[in-house]
């Protein structure tokens, strides 16, 4: 019996996957396997029992990776699971951007006791006037999961769309719009779009990206989205070019003491992801990866090792798991002590990732134990596991 640990409220249409060879658990020490949405795991002892860490979102940082690696604990979260969701509200917040909605709507608030009202809106309203976003330029930095569904979105109502991204996927090139004009750098959007909303992951060369020498290249007047992560942007530098008009509107999903007191910022409590749909979506992925690993040790969308698979286990086949380092010639000593043990391999998978490696090994029929011991006192293995149906 596999023992899950949900450290938050998993939706029910994920959990509902889960067979009756997994029970949930509400001590955290005993769990194989934990799902996850917000809650920290940073200051939590990890047990050894633990497989695998599943984040029912995309962002992972309230997770410590390196440290789950260094456990053969494979962390996963679900990209793309929630981006409709996330798309949605950015081209809300395109709008909101464009025309001030939010100003007119307070305005009715703090009258609506006049009894006259509808009158007295019709002298007010010109103060709430805005513009169009049909024919504006739009840049979208990162063509991921959700930058390509926002393109192709702002393309329909009628905007000219540059994209930019170095690691544009196959998969995410074919699901964007001919119409959209991908070019080289960033540079290009900088110089030529209206609007600029990014979507790329934080990373040490994405950290600050949009600064004082980035906004120096932009357009008067643009309205910029961040509805990736907070640090994208240099809050400091936003906020000037906010009160210069270098930059009309400054929309976040991500409010701090800082962007929650800029002049002409929408700062939106983190809602990009906060759909009904987006979480059950978020937690169909983040189950069926879990479990696929737990019943076959196939590894789909980790963010601390590889992607790897066979499959699902064959019938009377043994398969051996193996969570190592990524160093030389451990494949080859893996490979001989199962040659020791005299078993064949009828098939097997390795992949690495940085510092960290995953090997499959599908055996046709069991070995002994000492064999087993031998690839787990390797010093380059941090975990393995023996899977048969």
């Amino acid at each position: 019996m596999t023992k899950i640990k949900c450290l938050n409220p998993i939706s029910h249409v994920g959990m509902d996957l889960l067979t009756d060879n997994y029970e949930l658990t509400d001590n955290f020490a005993e769990a194989d396997a934990a799902l996850v949405r917000s809650a920290s795991v940073h200051d939590l002892e990890l047990p050894d029992s633990l497989l695998a860490i599943a984040r029912a979102g995309a962002g992972v940082n309230n997770i410590p990776l390196e440290k789950c690696a260094d456990k053969g604990i494979v962390v996963f979260n679900t990209p793309g699971a929630n981006a409709n969701g996330v798309k949605e509200l950015v081209l809300a917040g395109m709008l909101l951007g464009a025309r001030d909605i939010i100003g007119g709507a307070n305005w009715v608030q703090d009258h609506k006791e006049d009894p006259a009202i509808n009158k007295t809106v019709e002298k007010s309203k010109k103060q709430f006037a805005g513009t169009e976003i049909t024919g504006k330029k739009l840049g979208v930095i990162g063509l991921g999961a959700i930058g390509v569904l926002v393109a192709n979105a702002a393309n329909h109502l009628g905007m000219e769309v540059y994209g930019c991204d170095p690691y544009l996927s196959v998969e995410h090139a074919l699901n964007l719009s001919h119409n959209i004009h991908v070019v080289k750098d960033n540079d290009t959007i900088y110089e030529n779009c209206d609007y600029i909303t990014v979507h790329v992951p934080l990373l040490d060369a994405t950290r600050g990206m949009i600064n004082k020498d980035t906004i120096a290249k932009m357009k008067d007047g643009v309205i910029i989205l961040n509805f990736a992560r907070d640090l994208l942007v240099n809050d400091e530098d936003m906020a000037e070019a906010l009160s210069t008009g270098k930059v009309r509107k400054y929309i976040t999903d991500f409010p701090n003491a800082k962007s929650a007191n800029m002049p002409n910022t929408i700062a939106i409590p983190h809602l990009g992801a906060s759909t009904e749909e987006s979480e059950d979506n978020c937690a169909v992925m983040a189950v069926k990866e879990l479990t696929d690993y737990i019943e076959n040790g196939n590894i789909t969308n980790s963010v601390n090792y590889p992607t790897c698979s066979l499959g699902p286990v064959p019938e009377g086949v043994v398969r051996v798991c193996i969570a190592h380092r990524n160093v030389p010639n451990v494949i080859g000593r893996f490979t001989s002590i199962l040659g020791e043990a005299d078993v064949n391999i009828r098939d097997m998978v390795s992949k690495s990732r940085g510092s960290y490696s995953y090997a499959i090994f599908d055996l046709d029929h069991p070995m002994q134990s000492d064999y087993l011991e031998k690839l787990s006192d390797m010093n380059a293995v941090l975990k393995v596991r023996i899977i048969e149906k």
